[in-house]
C-alpha cells in the first residue's frame, strides 16, 4: 500500500511540476514551490542576472555526501501541439507537456524520493537551476563555485537527464564528450570567371583537402569514448553569382572531442592538411570531456538499483550532447546521469509515461536506501 501511495504522490509532483511555465531563464516559482515541499531541508540560493539556482541539503548524519542535480527550466514550446503544453494531459498512460523527459520527470522523481527518506548515512541534497537550457552561464556552475567556497561539494551526484534509448533502464551516462568549434578563413584572391590563372580560388585549393578534414576520426576512441570526429558544419565563399570566384572561403566544423584529443591536436591536423595555403584557424571549446570510473561507488549502485528494480543490465554510455554533469566532472564530483527514455525532448508532444515516472523514482529510491551498506 505504501508502494502504490509513493507512486501517485510522484506523479501528482511531476503534473505540479509541469504546470510551471518555465521557459529558460525563469523558473517560474516552481524552485519555491520545491523548496517548500522538501521541508526540513536547508535552501541556499545562488541568484545571478536573471538565472536562480537552488540548494537543498539534510544532514541525517557523519558520512558520504550524495546529491542530486538537475534543471527545472524548459525550451520553449514551439507550434504543432496537440494540447496545452503548460496543461499536462493523461492519455494511454502517457503524461504529454513540455517538460516531461527533459527533464521534470527526473526532478519529481529524486525530490519525491528525498521527501521520502527518513533516514540515510551521510548527507542528501539537491541541486536545480533554471539555466540549462541557456546559455548555462550562471546557472549549476556557480552553485558549485559556492559550494566549493563553504566545503558542502558533493561526493558523488546523479543528473536525472532522460538517458535511456528505446527501454528503460538500458543506459546510463558515466561521462561525456567535450564540444570544440572551429572556423576555418582560406584566403584566395577574387578574380573573373573567365581568367582563372589570374585569381586564387580558394574553393579549387580546398575542393581536393575535404576528404582528409571531413568526417575524419581523430583519434581511435576508447572504452569509454568513441573517436573524435571533425564534422563540417557551414562552408560559404562567393557571391552568389556565375561570373566571378571567390576571394575566400569560409569552414565552420564541430569536435565532439574525446579526452584523447584537445584543439592542440586539431590545430597540429589542420596545419598539416593546410600546409602552403593561407588561411586562419579559430577554435573555441564549449564544454570539456569527463568521464567517471565504471569502478565508481555512484556507477555501481545505481546499476545494481536499475538491474533490481528493471532487470535490464544497464549500458555505461558516454553519448550525446552535453548537460549540467560537465560541471560536476570539471569539479572532481563522481557523476552520473539517469532518466526516462530520450526521444520526445524539446519536440512538439513532448511526453513520457506513468510507468517510466514511477520506475525511476523507485530506482532512485533503492539507490538511496542501499547507497552506505
Amino acid at each position: 500500500m505504501a508502494k502504490q501511495k509513493d507512486n501517485m504522490n510522484v506523479v501528482d509532483l511531476l503534473l505540479k511540476l509541469l504546470s510551471f511555465e518555465s521557459i529558460t531563464p525563469d523558473d517560474a516559482g516552481s524552485l519555491a514551490y520545491i523548496e517548500s515541499y522538501l521541508e526540513g531541508y536547508e535552501a541556499i540560493y545562488i541568484n545571478k542576472e536573471g538565472v536562480k539556482n537552488l540548494f537543498l541539503t539534510k544532514k541525517f548524519s557523519e558520512g558520504e555526501h550524495l546529491c542530486f542535480a538537475g534543471h527545472v527550466d524548459v525550451v520553449p514550446a514551439g507550434s504543432s501541439w496537440e494540447s496545452n503544453p503548460f496543461v499536462p494531459l493523461i492519455k494511454e498512460g502517457r503524461i504529454y507537456a513540455r517538460g516531461t523527459q527533459d527533464m521534470k520527470s527526473g526532478v519529481a522523481a529524486f525530490v519525491q524520493v528525498l521527501k521520502d527518506t527518513e533516514n540515510f548515512q551521510g548527507r542528501l541534497s539537491v541541486l536545480l537551476t533554471s539555466d540549462e537550457e541557456g546559455d548555462a552561464e550562471f546557472g549549476t556552475v556557480i552553485m558549485l563555485e559556492h559550494l566549493k567556497d563553504i566545503g558542502l561539494l558533493p561526493d558523488y551526484c546523479i543528473v536525472a537527464e532522460p538517458t535511456c534509448e528505446t527501454e528503460f533502464g538500458d543506459a546510463i551516462k558515466i561521462g561525456r564528450r567535450g564540444s570544440i568549434n572551429g572556423f576555418l578563413t582560406i584566403q584566395g584572391r577574387q578574380g573573373h570567371a573567365a581568367y582563372p590563372e589570374k585569381a586564387i580560388n580558394p574553393v579549387h585549393q580546398i575542393a581536393p583537402l575535404l576528404d582528409k578534414i571531413a568526417g575524419v576520426n581523430l583519434d581511435n576512441g576508447d572504452d569509454d569514448f568513441a573517436p573524435s570526429q571533425m564534422v563540417i558544419t557551414d562552408i560559404r565563399g562567393g557571391m552568389e553569382v556565375t561570373n566571378v570566384t571567390p576571394g575566400e572561403l569560409k569552414i565552420m566544423f564541430n569536435v565532439r572531442n574525446s579526452t584523447k584529443t584537445t584543439q592542440e591536436e586539431i590545430k597540429l591536423h589542420i596545419a598539416k592538411i593546410f600546409e602552403g595555403l593561407n588561411y586562419s584557424l579559430r577554435l573555441t571549446q564549449g564544454s570539456y570531456p569527463f568521464v567517471t570510473k565504471r569502478d565508481s561507488k555512484i556507477v555501481k549502485k545505481l546499476s545494481k538499483s536499475i538491474e533490481d528494480i528493471t532487470g535490464c543490465n544497464t549500458k555505461l554510455s558516454t553519448a550525446g550532447g552535453t548537460s549540467d554533469a560537465r560541471f560536476m566532472g570539471a569539479f572532481g564530483i563522481d557523476v552520473v546521469e539517469f532518466g526516462v527514455i530520450n526521444d520526445t525532448i524539446h519536440a512538439p508532444n513532448e511526453s513520457t509515461t506513468i510507468k517510466e515516472v514511477e520506475l525511476l523514482y523507485w530506482v532512485f529510491k533503492d539507490t538511496v536506501t542501499h547507497f552506505s551498506r
